[in-house]
């Protein structure tokens, strides 16, 4: 550990922990394919009884009707946030017709693409807006990469953070937004430095179903396992390879973070600058049904693949990167996570508190501007740590050379050591020392990471990625059918959805414009010009 995040962290330590460090406020957004009793994708619209998908703050679909998706309130409590989900998972049950969740990042079985359903959000224009730019994902890139299912951490730092920190910097002269802003990008900016870690303590996704490589190209030197089953030995999170999440027709796209001017500004540019082979697909079909939003680099801000974001609530008709002009960075997301599969609702206590750990560090550590070289040994690491993260000896890059993944894991573990006394410091329970713990074991014997476990189950009972899938959907089921509620009830639940139907009619009821023109308008805003 450097002497000048020693000497930060003394300092913080003077400070009211409770108020300044432990009171990290975080969200929780967790997605899950809905399956038939058989394993197969499912073909039901998104159930009534759990509201309008347009409108619910907590229960929505992502890509497909099929592809659920769970955001829990911002909570400065671990157990509270993952509490509502646990609530949020019971009530869905209820309302699904017998269907259970695929509790895995990677698709279940599907037959056959054109067996995706996009998810429909009704009638009025924003609602059109959201499936057209669903429509053009799936003309982009496919489907099947769309219901890829993952789990988003959603990170700020509490209110009473941010003075304390401005002093021990000795900064106090900066506006109090500007100088949040400038360190949650300083966060960013470690953290892809830092991403291969996420993937190899937590990823979950070393196999799939060969249904999802149907009329796909690629070089991956797959084993098969049981009927149907491709799986890399040493592999970690194919969801974050080049044939899942992290979108290989992005790799080329630079995206500053070295300030948040520079990180809109590259968002912008990538929002209006055209594609040749986006324009070749047509914005509309002959019937004059749109295809795609438009034929630029990104739709939407919403189309970069990334494994980390930074965010702000957005006020009615207002953009991301318009949110973040207007009043710099909220809080951040990190994306790189996939669905635990050991888990009921797809993540557990010690995950959560370990990116606790790793995203102060980011944001307390120095954190030097960010070049292409950097983003490119960021992402070769990355692809190293995804496709054989376990293997024996693997050597990743850091800035002054290379380095074992064990030994750099190691070095981060003693980094985090004193902001996890920190975080525990008056605790009844020494969680965060507790997920350090875990982590270093993993980091010294790479079979217990998730994909380590998971694996080994597989090849153990020579079981297809989809029978073991299918026997996790229905033990989970069970269980969080049988507990109680931990901070609600039916009635609460039953509620949000009626008020969230009432609300998609009540839009759908208001005069609006023509949905050429909404669009028009709603690019134009945004700084954007919009053709047809």
């Amino acid at each position: 550990m450097s002497d000048i995040l020693s000497q930060r962290l003394e300092q913080l330590a003077q400070s009211d922990v409770t108020q300044t460090l432990q009171a990290i406020r975080r969200g929780i957004e967790k997605e899950s394919l809905r399956i038939d009793q058989e394993g197969r994708l499912s073909q039901q619209s998104h159930p009534k009884g759990l509201g309008s998908a347009l409108t619910h703050p907590a229960i929505t679909t992502d890509y497909s009707e099929a592809l659920i998706e769970f955001i829990t309130p911002v909570s400065d409590s671990i157990d509270a946030s993952l509490a509502s989900l646990a609530d949020a998972h019971k009530f869905a049950f209820g309302q699904m017709n017998g269907e259970q969740f695929w509790p895995m990042s990677m698709p279940c079985y599907v037959e056959d693409e054109g067996q995706i359903p996009i998810a429909q959000y009704g009638s009025s224009n924003i609602a059109q807006m959201k499936t057209i730019y669903r429509k053009g994902l799936h003309s982009r890139y496919g489907s099947m990469m769309q219901v890829i299912a993952g789990v988003h951490y959603n990170f700020s730092m509490p209110d009473a953070f941010w003075p304390v920190w401005q002093d021990i910097l000795g900064q106090q002269q900066m506006d109090a937004a500007e100088f949040r802003s400038e360190h949650y990008m300083g966060l960013l900016r470690n953290y892809y430095r830092y991403a291969w870690v996420i993937p190899f303590l937590f990823g979950a996704s070393p196999a799939l179903c060969g249904s999802f490589l149907q009329g796909r190209e690629h070089n991956l030197p797959f084993e098969k396992l049981g009927k149907g089953t491709l799986y890399l030995p040493y592999a970690t999170s194919l969801r974050m390879s080049d044939l899942g999440y992290t979108n290989s027709s992005q790799s080329q796209l630079y995206v500053c973070h070295n300030t948040l001017t520079d990180y809109v500004s590259c968002l912008q540019s990538a929002i209006s600058t055209p594609s040749d082979d986006f324009a070749k697909l047509g914005i509309k079909d002959a019937d004059g049904q749109y295809r795609q939003l438009n034929a630029n680099v990104l739709q939407i801000e919403n189309e970069l693949y990334s494994p980390i974001r930074p965010k702000r609530v957005a006020q009615s008709g207002e953009t991301p990167t318009q949110a973040l002009r207007r009043a710099g960075v909220e809080y951040v997301e990190v994306r790189s996570l996939d669905v635990n599969p050991f888990s009921p609702v797809g993540v557990d206590k010690l995950t959560v508190a370990f990116i606790d750990l790793l995203l102060c560090l980011c944001l307390l550590e120095e954190s030097g501007p960010r070049d292409p070289d950097d983003q490119q040994r960021a992402r070769e690491n990355m692809i190293k740590v995804v496709l054989e993260g376990r293997k024996p000896g693997l050597m990743l890059e850091r800035r002054n050379g290379p380095v074992s993944l064990r030994q750099w894991g190691e070095d981060i573990v003693e980094q985090l050591r004193p902001i996890a006394k920190l975080l525990d410091q008056g605790q009844r329970h020494n969680t965060y020392q507790q997920a350090l713990a875990a982590q270093l074991r993993r980091f010294q014997q790479p079979e217990l990471t998730t994909s380590g476990r998971l694996i080994e189950q597989l090849i153990k009972s020579n079981m297809d990625n989809g029978q073991f899938g299918l026997h996790l959907a229905s033990q989970y089921k069970k269980l969080l059918t049988s507990v109680p509620y931990q901070q609600s009830d039916d009635g609460y639940w039953q509620n949000l959805a009626a008020q969230s139907l009432q609300q998609q009619r009540e839009m759908e009821q208001q005069v609006q414009p023509s949905l050429d023109d909404f669009l028009a308008d709603y690019f134009a805003r945004n700084g954007q010009p919009f053709s047809l």
